[in-house]
């Protein structure tokens, strides 16, 4: 398997090609899996805002007084406004915003940028990450998958790695289950989530900062002849680490 970054990517703004600038930088093949960073979907999508457009509500107010209460660092209520407006879920409301968002993903902040917004206060997630990916996929003159991409946070794990959003032209996850191991042992609950997985190789590849590359072209990757499954995000029913979020309260 090889993963690069594309080279000679413009500055993406609203309305602009991705799959076009994406196949003039470098030659793609239809079993390519390209991983595109939400931060230029949105761009193009004009998913950006600013604080103004945001007039913080009560409950937003609180939770900035908590905060500051908690933390002694400003924030501003507006901030916890957009959060809450492109939140389905608070899952948490201290000591930060753990919010699940309007496609399923869980994460701080409801996923808002304020880094590399292209000179716009705020960046907000693309509203459907997988249909974006659809629409960049059908652009292409190859046959190639596409996968949107974030940069999230993990419980229990220092740090942060990329994780998938949105895909398309290929499952989420492949099914192991009701193969064999090197034993022989039949597996029972393996299943693999490739979409998160090719996600944080581009993430390897595309670096942070100001030397980021927001795409990555990974090849002679194969899905293999498995099962697969378009699930990713599990349902508050079988999240027992949310439900255990519910009753717990923070203490300084």
């Amino acid at each position: 398997m090889e993963a690069f970054a594309v080279p000679g990517l413009p500055e993406f703004e609203t309305g602009d090609d991705i799959a076009t600038a994406i196949e003039a930088a470098c030659d793609l093949r239809g079993d390519d899996v390209i991983c595109v960073a939400s931060t230029i979907v949105s761009k193009v999508e004009g998913r950006t805002a600013t604080l103004a457009d945001y007039p913080a509500g009560p409950r937003a107010r609180e939770i900035a007084a908590r905060f500051e209460e908690q933390t002694g660092e400003e924030r501003d209520p507006r901030f916890a406004q957009a959060v809450l407006e492109e939140s389905t879920d608070l899952v948490m409301d201290e000591p930060f915003l753990l919010t699940e968002t309007r496609f399923g993903h869980v994460g701080v902040n409801a996923g808002i940028d304020r880094s590399n917004t292209g000179g716009a206060e705020l960046l907000l997630l693309p509203k459907r990450p997988s249909e974006s990916a659809r629409r960049i996929r059908e652009r292409l003159s190859v046959d190639a998958s596409v996968v949107v991409t974030d940069t999230s946070g993990r419980p229990f794990r220092h740090g942060q790695t990329g994780v998938a959003i949105g895909w398309a032209g290929m499952p989420a996850s492949r099914d192991w289950r009701g193969e064999t191991d090197r034993d022989g042992h039949e597996l029972e609950v393996t299943v693999e989530s490739v979409v998160d997985e090719l996600a944080a190789t581009a993430n390897l590849v595309s670096g942070e900062g100001d030397d980021g590359t927001p795409a990555v072209v990974v090849r002679d990757w194969t899905f293999g002849d498995h099962e697969g499954s378009e699930n990713l995000y599990r349902g508050v029913e079988g999240d027992f680490v949310r439900q255990a979020l519910r009753e717990w309260h923070y203490e300084q």
